[in-house]
């Protein structure tokens, strides 16, 4: 209650939960199209329980919350060892969802994004005089290391990498100098050149059977005995492409679609871009890429102001989860990346990514509203 008090709530900021209001908003309308009336109902109350989830979050301190790093840290690996002994996926067998009931599980890789962003925020804090050490880097490489494993063992290789991108833009933002970025870039880029020419080989063993096809279906696209790999991306191309300016119109009943067709697989969460693309041409995909740009640029200016670096490292962090979680997922939809699983910020059908994006938001919300100084 004291520290309610301290609030300044004329400072809350109401323009980004407006933006992630429209965002959601307009996501919602797109799977009414895209899938079914069940879908659409679920989702809207995915996003009024994740607003109300925002707005408590954003009333309790971020300071407290990261007084329990550690145990942030001992929660995720005990999140992801009983996802990989508990888990299933009902499709393919991996170990990625946790299932509730017979139509609802959680996917808790999702609430994984969000928390090791706030661990990884206090800890950069914690140790920032030492983040230019190279002894300190190869500690933080492994803190970092063992839940991404657990991550890649599910499997879930993007997801993986989509952390791993955010943290490193987490390390960036916290003071690593360019010499040892130089440095650093000099001895990995011969290692991932050398491991992208090895998973190409047919005995190699760090990707599964189906992750090394769909990259060299990226990598070969004309070559024939790929063609069924590259059968969502190709179908979301055509219908995008089909849109044009302005698109079919909203919700169109026209058989001869992509989306009516059922050429698109999951066109409701992973390809829901492929849609929008579709039914509202070129203009509604620059109007999403628009919102969503100034949702990154939103939590960019509250990080300028916040009041200390766990916080600046903590919008930084939601900043970059948000940035390349679209940037993956439209280049997928636009074959300018191999084909993965990631979701559409706000957009994509799935209460787990809806539930953690809500909750990150309000711990934006809340170091915004301990700003330094009110924004103009």
């Amino acid at each position: 209650m004291n520290r309610l008090k301290r609030y300044h709530f004329e400072q809350y900021n109401l323009l980004l939960v407006l933006v992630i209001l429209a965002i959601a908003g307009f996501g919602c309308l797109m799977i009414n199209s895209a899938g079914d009336t069940s879908m659409f109902f679920r989702q809207i109350i995915g996003i009024i329980i994740g607003t109300t989830i925002m707005i408590v979050v954003s009333l309790i301190d971020y300071n407290f919350i990261l007084k329990f790093f550690w145990l942030i840290y001992v929660g995720i690996i005990g999140i992801l060892i009983f996802v990989r002994t508990f888990g299933t996926d009902l499709e393919t067998g991996a170990y990625r969802w946790i299932k509730i009931t017979d139509t609802f599980s959680i996917q808790p890789s999702e609430f994984v994004k969000i928390l090791m962003i706030l661990f990884m925020a206090k800890f950069l804090t914690v140790y920032r005089e030492k983040i230019n050490s190279f002894r300190f880097l190869g500690i933080t490489a492994i803190v970092m290391g063992f839940p991404l494993l657990l991550l890649y063992k599910q499997p879930d290789l993007s997801t993986t990498i989509l952390i791993f991108a955010v943290l490193i833009m987490m390390i960036y933002c916290n003071g690593l100098s360019y010499r040892n970025i130089f440095i650093i870039l000099l001895c990995v880029i011969p290692v991932v050149v050398t491991l992208f020419i090895y998973i190409q080989t047919p005995n190699q063993t760090l990707l599964k059977p189906y992750q090394r096809n769909r990259i060299l279906a990226f990598r070969y696209p004309d070559n024939e005995e790929y063609n069924n790999l590259k059968y969502q991306q190709d179908q979301a191309l055509k219908a995008i492409g089909s849109g044009q300016l302005y698109g079919k119109g909203y919700n169109s009943d026209d058989p001869n679609t992509q989306k009516n067709s059922g050429a698109i697989p999951v066109q409701e969460s992973d390809f829901i871009f492929a849609v929008i693309g579709e039914e509202l041409g070129f203009v509604g995909c620059c109007f999403l890429i628009l919102l969503l740009a100034f949702l990154v640029f939103e939590c960019i200016i509250v990080s300028v102001y916040a009041k200390d670096y766990q916080g600046r490292l903590i919008c930084c962090g939601y900043a970059a989860l948000i940035a390349f979680s679209t940037f993956i997922n439209i280049g997928v939809v636009t074959e300018l990346l191999p084909n993965t699983g990631l979701p559409l910020p706000f957009v994509s059908q799935g209460l787990s990514s809806l539930m953690s994006l809500f909750g990150g938001a309000g711990i934006v919300l809340n170091v915004s509203l301990q700003r330094r100084r009110r924004l103009n």
